[in-house]
């Protein structure tokens, strides 16, 4: 390890190539670079590449993410609904690392609603909303117009509590719905910023109006002669066909603040992040990180200076910077060019909208003073060549960046638990995405389960064949089917063992062609139905091959509850870095195993009271995530292998194998309980194999201790009412 005038000492005798040295000669001519920069610039960007900010990981972040938008346009359409979802900002970019701390901002596009901006685009028979904008209205906003659905006329009448008559009679729509419908479904934890809402502080939420055409303002970007550098006309092409979206966010102070929707080319904008090359991301990241640790805290409240600020800075050099000084030796020049470009937004008062024109982003979001403030820090920054990297905390960039040998490395290469953290995140993503289905699917009482779980299956079998879905959206129809038709067969299942009938062939059939959901859960679920019906040894023998696959690889994921520090494995993410197909990571991933009250007789018995855990007022004790799964019967995997084993063997008579079940149980309860997504759940199964032991006072003291570490919506209550009766 070095002090930093050390490293600088020694770093400054490192040569670098000479085809580069000419090239580097005109740039210290023009901004004075120090000669160390091209050879600390190759060592910043290795760095990166160990904090996560590399090639491998843009392009997995990338992927997952659009898995994950897929599976909620999916989800979605499967309901019946019109929305499609879109993963914007630094996430399905890739300029992030774990130490930013990124969220994930997601937009959903409302496509039952057809937004005009010329009368030609009116259709019949929809919601027709007109595009309307004159001189006092903000820049990049519009206010939307009901227009009749029945002939291209202005609508007169109001039909909404949501609809506003202005003086000259025309019928305008708030945007107050949509903040006053979040709130609804958000409850106490909703959180608004601008456009977006939520009940968490890691995820925003956009509801926006698709664009039939774009608007003049982007269309003038499209439109405008571009001496620059980039973007390259191939970028700029694709770009042109991207739509635009309205959201609910009028201009500040305005007074029709309530009526205004503002114009924003989020897809236009991904697309250009998309096409960056990685040095480009890099300098990208650096400069959310000197932002977040260096400049944020100088800020007064209410202030801000955003990574949007960031990334405007960044496109504006990328059209002004020559392609060939993005490299990697010149990766340091580029994040000093790049803090020029926010020195004069500073210095002007000014920081423009790349795209939308006569915008300014510091409007009601900088004062003056604090811009004079950034401009300062900035300024020194650069005059004391950047030293300032190596106070980064961030990721601990800094202290990596003084270890001029990578063979003393202190810290860790962040690839792996990112590469695993991805497929994690997006398994408990579709997991999640399946339970919104099943929970829709059992509040319809007019057509029950079965006939639901059919029309979701045609509907995205369906658009399969018609091929309208993406590759992305293909694979999430495919997973919804697999899990659906598994459900079936459980459903199915559980009616034959409640009525005594054989379980069909057509059901067996459907289990073997959907066991690959992921390692374990349907696997298991078929074991606990063999040993429902009373085939013991087959069960024993299903229960014994998820044994084997439950190797120190495979990591647990559960939507249910949200576990501290949640993390996959050390394996896991060891073993995700080298496969990066999901397919491959299926074998590694086990869901928690789930039977809803329809699959009731398919689980032993004493998980029956799991879907009854609700004791007098303890439903309305339930958050807005628990409401969709606490009325079924949900275990993770791991104890619930031990619990089968317990009971199969039990009913072979193999005592020796059903103990060590038992102790593995336990072993489980004593030191691994916050690795559980269900500890009550799993308590109460331990509490109930003393019982079946005779063992009442030891089953007692369980169910008390998983009553004391979930006191309401805890099946443990109506055990120990079961043992003790009545108070």
């Amino acid at each position: 390890m070095f002090s930093k005038r050390q490293f600088i000492l020694n770093i400054k005798q490192y040569s670098y190539p000479k085809r580069h040295r000419t090239k580097v000669c005109l740039l210290q001519a023009m901004f004075r670079i120090p000669p160390f920069f091209p050879s600390l610039s190759v060592l910043l960007c290795r760095r990166l590449d160990a904090v996560g900010a590399n090639t491998l990981v843009f392009d997995r972040r990338r992927e997952a993410f659009l898995h994950r938008e897929a599976m909620s346009t999916t989800t979605d359409q499967a309901e019946g609904h019109n929305f499609v979802a879109f993963h914007f900002g630094s996430q399905s970019e890739g300029t992030t690392t774990p130490g930013l701390r990124s969220d994930t901002d997601t937009l959903f596009s409302y496509n039952i609603i057809n937004v005009m901006l010329h009368w030609s685009d009116w259709k019949r028979g929809m919601i027709n909303l007109l595009m309307v904008k004159d001189e006092s209205t903000p820049a990049q906003h519009y206010l939307l117009q009901r227009v009749r659905s029945d002939e291209p006329l202005p609508e007169t009448r109001v039909k909404t509590p949501y609809d506003v008559i202005e003086s000259q009679g025309r019928v305008f729509l708030s945007n107050l719905w949509i903040i006053r419908h979040s709130a609804n479904v958000f409850g106490a934890n909703h959180l608004r910023r601008g456009p977006s809402n939520s009940d968490d502080e890691d995820f925003d939420y956009v509801l926006a109006r698709p664009c039939t055409s774009l608007s003049p303002e982007i269309l003038a970007w499209f439109d405008a002669m571009r001496p620059g550098f980039w973007p390259p006309p191939e970028v700029f092409e694709i770009a042109r066909t991207c739509p635009c979206f309205l959201v609910a966010d009028g201009d500040r102070g305005s007074p029709t603040e309530d009526i205004e929707w503002r114009i924003t080319p989020n897809l236009i904008k991904r697309h250009l992040m998309f096409s960056l090359k990685n040095v480009q991301k890099k300098c990208l990241i650096v400069l959310k990180m000197l932002k977040k640790q260096e400049l944020t805290p100088h800020l007064h409240e209410g202030c801000m200076f955003t990574t949007f600020h960031c990334k405007t800075a960044l496109f504006f050099t990328l059209e002004r910077t020559p392609s060939d000084v993005w490299t990697e030796q010149g990766l340091l020049e580029c994040i000093v060019r790049c803090l020029h470009t926010i020195r004069e937004f500073l210095i002007q008062g000014e920081c423009p909208h790349y795209i939308v024109g006569n915008v300014d982003l510091f409007d009601k979001k900088l004062c003056r003073e604090c811009q004079v403030k950034l401009e300062k820090q900035i300024r020194v920054m650069i005059q004391d060549d950047m030293h300032v990297l190596f106070n980064l905390r961030i990721d601990d960039l800094g202290e990596r960046l003084m270890q001029l040998h990578p063979h003393v490395e202190r810290f860790p290469d962040q690839s792996a638990s990112v590469c695993g953290k991805l497929p994690f995140d997006m398994s408990t993503f579709y997991v999640r995405g399946l339970t919104n289905i099943c929970r829709h699917m059992c509040d319809r009482r007019d057509t029950g389960f079965y006939q639901c779980a059919i029309d979701r299956i045609t509907v995205l079998t369906f658009r399969q064949a018609n091929c309208t879905f993406s590759r992305y959206e293909n694979n999430s129809a495919q997973f919804l089917i697999t899990n659906l038709l598994s459900s079936l067969a459980s459903v199915a299942s559980s009616y034959c063992i409640q009525t005594g009938q054989a379980i069909p062939r057509e059901a067996w059939h459907l289990y073997s062609e959907t066991l690959d959901t992921d390692v374990a859960s349907s696997r298991l679920k078929l074991a606990s139905i063999l040993y429902c019906q009373g085939d013991l040894h087959r069960s024993a023998f299903v229960i014994n091959d998820v044994q084997q696959k439950l190797d120190n690889s495979v990591t647990y994921v559960c939507p249910c509850r949200k576990l501290p520090n949640e993390q996959p494995s050390k394996t896991f993410c060891e073993y995700a870095l080298r496969h990066g197909n999901p397919e491959t990571l299926k074998r590694k991933i086990a869901f928690g195993v789930r039977f809803m009250r329809e699959e009731m007789y398919c689980a032993p018995a004493i998980l029956w009271f799991e879907m009854y855990r609700g004791v007098g007022d303890d439903v309305a004790h339930r958050d807005r995530a628990e409401c969709f799964w606490m009325d079924w019967a949900e275990v993770d995997a791991r104890p619930f292998i031990l619990y089968l084993q317990y009971l199969t063997f039990g009913g072979l008579r193999e005592r020796q194998r059903q103990l060590q079940a038992l102790q593995g149980l336990f072993d489980i309860c004593r030191n691994h309980t916050r690795s559980l997504y269900h500890p009550d759940s799993v308590g109460n199964l331990v509490g109930h194999c003393e019982e079946m032991e005779g063992h009442m006072e030891e089953a007692l003291a369980l169910y008390n201790a998983s009553r004391n570490l979930t006191p309401r919506n805890n099946a443990a209550n109506l055990h120990i009412l079961r043992l003790t009766g009545p108070q």
